[in-house]
């Protein structure tokens, strides 16, 4: 895959986390259960992706995995966190979705 531009990584830093897993997910629920204790734009989704099961909170681009105790943000962390790739092959994905 030829070098990703530093405007599709700006792009990808800001994307909705939730938008993208929609995109990766089988599965993807939200909890409407959860009320956020800190920031009232946290939301708690639970979801399987690769057949692996994921309890994930959100705030925009930002993300934290409950069981993992591990987080990040913008697609690319998000994407290589859930499908256990590295930098390359989760570029070459979000390129792949056109997100």
């Amino acid at each position: 895959m030829p070098k990703v531009s530093a405007s599709k990584l700006d792009h990808w830093r800001t994307v909705d986390a939730v938008h993208v897993l929609s995109r990766l997910a089988e599965h993807a629920k939200i909890d409407v259960t959860f009320v956020a204790k800190k920031d009232p734009g946290t939301s708690r989704w639970h979801s399987s992706v690769g057949g692996q099961d994921f309890e994930l909170l959100f705030t925009g681009p930002k993300f934290w995995d409950c069981r993992a105790n591990a987080g990040g943000g913008g697609a690319v962390d998000l994407v290589m966190h859930l499908k256990g790739i590295g930098f390359k092959e989760a570029t070459a994905l979000l390129d792949q979705l056109d997100i």
